[in-house]
Parts: structure tokens; C-alpha cells; sequence
């Protein structure tokens, strides 16, 4: 098995193959695994396969009436990738406990924590998330990222920390902002939080990179829609 046909087979489903690493005792991954290769989406690739296999949203603002139509679509299409390739598909919303999909997309070298918290990608900025890994019982050799820096190092204005209507994003000192989730939501949930919840998180859509990768208005409004379910609003 080599990495460019398992970057192949993912492809064939809209997600992208977001990385991989070797992993040791202390990364967490079950049944020792010698390779996981992350799997994920940039930009909006994924949002055209997903909406194109799922359809329009109905009156209740769901898709095929499911709580979760986004994770449904992930374990479809990933599930029978791992299978034809002898992997094992591990997701991120499957637990408690869960997997720590954070810790193992640092691992890969290919991103880095932004001042806001979320992951930021030196080609896609924040607009990236994983949706799942698929672990190997061999070793597979997985080319380096490069050993690309953080573009948040040279970021001197960091426009990102400003950017919350909700000042939900407060320098800490240590390198990353403490998150109001609390403000955030409340703003979110009311009639001025229109243009976070038709468009998506301002901080993030401050961020100068991955300007050409940004989520859709439908894509950002589903996620935005999903966060504030998970937070009982």
C-alpha cells in the first residue's frame, strides 16, 4: 500500500487525505495501529459531494430528517473506503471517550494552534476540519509537510482577536485567546448575530489566509446551526 492510493480513494469521496503520522504509546490511537492517515475537508469541496448526496434541507432545517446528516455522510463514504483499503476507520464523533483528533492532526506537522484556538492550515488558514482517520496495521511511508511555520508568526496585526462582534476571543498571555463560549452563543442566537450565523465566525473570516477556501453561506450556516444545537440553543 502506498500513501498516494489511499490520498486516491479518499479523493473519490469529496474529503481530502489531510495528513498522516506514525504513531507512538502516548498518541491514543486503538489497536496499534503503525500508520494513521487523517482525512478531512478544505475549502468546499466536501460541502458539494455531502449536499449533492443528501439534498436540500427540509422545513426543520435537517437533511434526511437526522440529528447528526453530516456524520451519517462521513461514516458512509469513509466505512467502505477503510474496508477496500484493509484500514480501519476511527471518527471523531464517535465516544465518549473520543478520539483526540487535535492532538493527532499536530502530530502530522502540516498545521498549527491559532491565536483563536482552532487549527489554522498555511494553505487553507481555518478553513479546514477532520472528519475522520483511517489506521493501518503497516507502515506506510507519509511524505513531510515541510516543516511549514505557523503563518500566525508573521501575522503582526493578528486581525483574528479582534474580530467578534461578541468580544468572545480574549488575549491570554500565553500565545492563545480564552473562548466565551457563552457570549459567543448569545450573540450567535440573537437578531444581531445575523451575519456570524449566515456566514459563518468573523474571527475566523479575519484570518488573511485561505481567503480563496472560505465555506459557502450553506456550509457556514449548517455548522454554525450545529454548534449552537450541541449548545442547547
Amino acid at each position: 500500500m502506498e500513501y498516494r492510493h489511499v490520498q486516491d480513494a479518499v479523493a473519490e469521496t469529496g474529503l481530502l487525505v489531510r495528513g498522516g503520522f506514525h504513531p507512538g504509546a502516548d498518541d491514543g490511537v486503538p489497536g496499534g495501529a503503525e500508520t494513521v492517515v487523517l482525512v478531512g475537508n478544505a475549502g468546499p469541496f466536501m460541502w458539494d459531494a455531502f449536499a449533492a448526496a443528501t439534498g436540500p434541507r427540509d422545513s426543520s432545517g435537517d437533511r434526511e430528517n437526522s440529528p447528526n446528516p453530516l456524520d451519517d455522510w462521513t461514516r458512509g463514504v469513509l466505512t467502505p473506503v477503510a474496508g477496500a483499503l484493509s484500514a480501519r476507520a476511527l471518527y471523531p464523533f464517535e465516544g465518549p471517550p473520543y478520539h483526540p483528533f487535535q492532538r493527532w492532526a499536530l502530530r502530522t506537522g502540516g498545521v498549527h494552534v491559532s491565536p483563536i484556538g482552532p487549527l489554522i492550515d498555511p494553505e487553507f488558514g481555518l478553513w479546514h476540519a477532520y472528519r475522520g482517520a483511517l489506521a493501518f496495521d503497516e507502515r506506510l511511508e507519509v511524505p513531510d509537510p515541510g516543516g511549514r511555520p505557523s503563518p500566525c508568526e508573521s501575522c503582526a496585526e493578528k486581525p483574528c482577536l479582534g474580530a467578534c462582534p461578541a468580544g468572545a476571543f480574549t488575549p491570554s498571555g500565553e500565545g492563545m485567546a480564552e473562548y466565551d463560549i457563552p457570549a459567543c452563543v448569545a450573540h450567535i442566537s440573537s437578531t444581531d448575530g445575523e451575519d456570524c450565523l449566515g456566514g459563518g465566525c468573523l474571527a475566523r473570516r479575519a484570518c488573511p489566509v485561505g481567503r480563496d477556501a472560505p465555506y459557502g453561506p450553506d456550509q457556514a450556516r449548517f455548522h454554525m446551526e450545529r454548534f449552537l444545537k450541541a449548545q442547547g440553543v
